[in-house]
């Protein structure tokens, strides 16, 4: 596979993924601060641009309005939902001999009704664009398992996915880092990650801050969890390394970073789960980071830019 095509695929399974949850964080927040007349909405605003590693406005209040154009609407900033979007049907477009049929015409299509939908948010309020963004990425997540062959091209979507699914995770999970056991805003942690009714399920409606950290760090099962997503991650990779088995340590940097969060984890007992979680929490998102750069450059820069000399000189 072309280095541009697997990068193209791993950045479109990391916009999709981010335009969801920023889709679904957003919409739990909005509903917060509609319906709770206690909220100071300049506050919370800001709190959770700090989750989505957005700098606030200086020198203007922030309510449910302005919040929604920056975080859903604006086209200048990288992270929003409608800069996602945009940004995962370009690299669609470009690896366009390696992305289904339906895949692209899912993208494109979402692409292409974001002005509609927009306009009827602003008449409707913004649950509706919010709604049609998740219900897009669930149907491309169903039509990439669906109509894509399990091959590299699959692996690195995945792969894309995966790594954004934990970024998104640990940024909420360090916003009510420092919340009381009983607080009402693990409620809103478990919503905004798609996990309230399972975790419903699992614990019998027991709601405490231990379990649900539990719950969204190390559920084996669940597949928004950052365990789960950091298994997955560790075993594309693994497919994706065509080099014999290593003897000795782990094949590749991303592999390693990857191995040793997921080990952390996957090892650590339950009364030491809450100590130093947002020293823990940080390490995990800088794990992220590093993991992309890890990735970046053994499949798509390993080969460094060669420059010609005399060109432009005749033989």
């Amino acid at each position: 596979m072309l280095a541009r095509n697997a990068e193209s695929l791993y950045w479109i399974g990391r916009y999709v993924e981010r335009a969801d949850d920023t889709a679904r964080i957003l919409d739990v927040s909005v509903h917060h601060l509609l319906e709770d007349a206690t909220v100071d909405p300049d506050a919370t605003s800001r709190q959770l641009l700090g989750v989505l590693g957005i700098t606030p406005p200086k020198g203007t209040a922030l309510d449910v309005r302005p919040l929604t154009d920056l975080v859903a609407f604006s086209r200048e900033h990288a992270g929003s939902i409608v800069s996602s979007i945009s940004s995962a049907r370009e690299n669609a477009r470009v690896a366009r001999e390696v992305v289904s049929t339906e895949l692209w015409e899912c993208v494109n299509a979402m692409w292409n009704a974001v002005p509609e939908r927009q306009r009827a948010a602003k008449r409707l309020g913004p649950h509706e664009f919010f709604s049609f963004v998740e219900e897009r990425a669930a149907m491309f997540a169903g039509l990439a398992d669906s109509t894509m062959s399990r091959d590299d091209g699959w692996r690195f979507l995945v792969l894309g996915r995966s790594v954004e699914r934990v970024d998104m995770v640990v940024r909420l999970l360090m916003s009510r880092a420092g919340d009381k056991p009983s607080s009402p805003g693990w409620v809103t942690v478990l919503r905004s990650a798609g996990a309230h009714d399972t975790y419903l399920r699992t614990y019998r409606g027991a709601l405490d801050s231990g379990r649900v950290v539990q719950f969204l760090l190390l559920d084996r099962l669940f597949p928004r969890s950052v365990f789960y997503a950091l298994r997955q991650a560790e075993a594309v990779l693994e497919q994706l390394d065509l080099r014999p088995t290593a003897r000795v340590g782990a094949k590749g940097e991303a592999i390693r970073l990857l191995g040793k969060a997921r080990s952390d984890l996957e090892f650590l007992r339950d009364d030491e789960l809450l100590d130093d979680l947002t020293d823990r929490l940080a390490a995990l998102q800088k794990t992220v980071r590093d993991v992309g750069e890890a990735v970046a450059l053994q499949y798509f820069h390993s080969v460094p830019w060669v420059a010609w000399t005399n060109a432009g000189v005749s033989l």
